[in-house]
């Protein structure tokens, strides 16, 4: 009994860290539960200080930044983060756009460092984001670096469509992934948010097998066709000396 406890307030903290704002409807719905056993969950979260209730009628729930404390902890494993930063700054320097540093978590990346542009207009995903890999430049780079098996398991579920431009046939996406291992780089052109292109690079251990990735992102407007080999360029000569120094 403990034990499904604890496995229901995981679930209940995962649903309200995606749907943040969060009502209780949505919460127990999207994780299968009655809503008296999910407010219980909620209330529990709140009392432990995971999850705060906004001011709106009715309640809404969101994450404390006790989450974002222990999520830092998370890079002992490699030293990614520490190790990227240095050279994600000297990315964001060099092209003025956003960077984003991302790593495996299950059937998702997971947003782990973001280092914003100076300009108004730019790319934002909150740090802790799941990010698909199908639809991102950091996804379908990790998955151009990684190995047939892991390329299958990934896109064995239906592709679903973030936008318009999301590549959602898996023939497709294993033709750019091959374009991608050709070129280096990864070039995603609204794939996870319309008007928002991006250029990623996978970041490697010494087997040569992905641990994350780096992109460079921006809007659309600004990053346009003409910078494509510029940008792609710098983020894999980035990623590459991450690499290095893991």
């Amino acid at each position: 009994m403990a034990t499904t406890s604890v496995q229901n307030a995981f679930l209940v903290l995962e649903a309200v860290a995606d749907l943040q704002p969060a009502g209780l409807t949505a919460v127990a719905r999207a994780v299968g539960l009655p809503k008296s056993t999910t407010q219980r969950m909620l209330l529990t979260l709140a009392e432990v200080g995971w999850l705060r209730a906004t001011d709106d009628s009715p309640t809404r729930w969101v994450l404390t930044y006790r989450a974002l404390r222990v999520a830092g902890q998370v890079d002992g494993r490699h030293g990614l983060r520490e190790t990227a930063l240095p050279e994600m700054s000297a990315l964001q320097h060099a092209t003025t756009e956003t960077v984003h540093l991302t790593a495996p978590d299950g059937d998702h990346l997971v947003l782990l460092e973001r280092l914003d542009t100076p300009h108004h207009l730019r790319a934002f995903l909150p740090l802790g984001e799941r990010i698909p890999y199908h639809a991102s430049a950091t996804g379908q780079a990790y998955l151009a670096a990684s190995t047939d098996l892991v390329v299958d398991r990934l896109t064995a579920r239906p592709l679903d469509a973030r936008t318009s431009g999301t590549i959602t046939d898996p023939v497709l996406l294993r033709a750019r992934l091959e374009e991608i291992r050709e070129r280096g780089w990864s070039i995603n052109v609204g794939g996870l948010s319309s008007g928002i292109t991006a250029l990623g690079a996978a970041i490697v251990g010494h087997d040569g097998l992905p641990l994350g990735a780096v992109s460079v992102s921006g809007p659309s407007s600004r990053i346009t066709a003409d910078r494509f080999a510029d940008l792609g360029t710098a983020v894999a000569r980035s990623a590459a000396r991450i690499s290095a120094g893991l």
